[in-house]
């Protein structure tokens, strides 16, 4: 996908509830600085701390790109938003959508977008021609967030985890894999979408070969117990080919998102990991645990956290409640000197 123009100008429509405009909030959360405002419509009940202004508002303070940063069921676009989406273009806005559907199958979007040579980002799409994995050994170190189960933080820790890095002077690049974090990366691709056979590839793709001491941090999707996504996890698991992987948690589940299947333990995640990872890496290797504590008291949430580190003799840490630096330091002992 091509990268996206920044400062974004982020659009919430009129959802119902902040959970229908997470993907605005998340990138709020991590790339604040690349935001100049939000565009509410009346009757929305999302607010991300932005401030509130209109389309010609938003150009005005330098917006190159207006985010549709609001979902609703089926992923669909609205007809009502269909006005707003013109207006910005013609204002001279490319528009990034994480929607199922696609700006350019609108004909009034696809229209104006034609006449003022802006461009559509359908990041829930895959333009780009793919290939196969090949599962060659590239240069660079990669880091790869699993879960036990879809929506644990593999995103929030991936996100984390290149910010500390980062801060410590280490080379490391978040690589999208969702249309959240690609918003939140300004590139990247949603692997989710990506016919089965080119999932490895798609992998490869994101996480190039690169400097010996680079790190590409990559955002994990869904888990290799979970029944409905499982493949895509398997295929990026096997192309991002990690040297060092991640697993994150929710402490509070008893079974998997969305299907009555167990949650598995931490460490059958480890071992399925490995046994399948040996694949394209076979020195692959867990370096730390991140557990989503949100539903735990302080006290509990720490107490966990011991638990589970002496368990598994792994650092083990909430990245979003109590920070990363437990898990960056087995990193850093993994990094190549340049």
């Amino acid at each position: 996908m091509a990268e996206l123009q920044k400062p974004y100008l982020l659009f919430l429509g009129d959802v119902p509830d902040a959970l229908a405009a997470k993907t605005a909030t998340g990138v709020v959360d991590w790339r604040r600085d690349w935001c100049v405002g939000q565009v509410r419509l009346e009757g929305c009940q999302a607010d991300t701390g932005l401030q509130d202004m209109n389309i010609a508002q938003g150009v005005e303070n330098g917006a190159k790109t207006m985010v549709i940063g609001a979902v609703n069921a089926g992923g669909v676009l609205p007809d009502h938003w269909v006005t707003s989406i013109v207006e910005a273009i013609h204002a001279g806005l490319d528009i990034a959508s994480g929607l199922h559907a696609r700006l350019q199958d609108v004909p009034a979007i696809a229209q104006a977008a034609a006449a003022k040579g802006a461009t559509l980002h359908n990041v829930r799409h895959v333009e780009q021609d793919l290939a196969t994995g090949k599962g060659t050994k590239r240069s660079g170190m990669r880091v790869l967030a699993v879960g036990t189960d879809c929506s644990v933080g593999k995103k929030y820790t991936a996100l984390a985890l290149e910010q500390g890095m980062s801060a410590k002077g280490m080379k490391a690049s978040f690589r999208a894999t969702g249309q959240t974090g690609v918003l939140i990366s300004g590139r990247g691709l949603a692997i989710d979408s990506v016919v089965a056979d080119f999932i490895s590839g798609a992998a490869e793709w994101i996480s190039p070969a690169n400097d010996a001491d680079h790190w590409d941090v990559i955002e994990g999707q869904g888990s290799l117990f979970h029944p409905s996504f499982a493949g895509v996890s398997l295929g990026l698991l096997h192309g991002s080919q990690p040297d060092a992987f991640i697993v994150c948690h929710e402490p509070t589940r008893t079974t998997m998102r969305g299907v009555t299947t167990p949650l598995p333990s931490i460490q059958e995640v480890i071992e399925a990991t490995i046994a399948m990872g040996k694949l394209t890496n076979p020195t692959i290797r867990c370096t730390g645990l991140a557990v989503n504590t949100a539903a735990l008291d302080g006290a509990a949430a720490k107490a966990l956290l011991s638990e589970l580190s002496d368990a598994h003799g792994l650092p083990a840490t909430d990245p979003v409640r109590f920070g990363v630096e437990s898990l960056i330091a087995p990193l850093q002992d993994m990094t190549p000197t340049p």
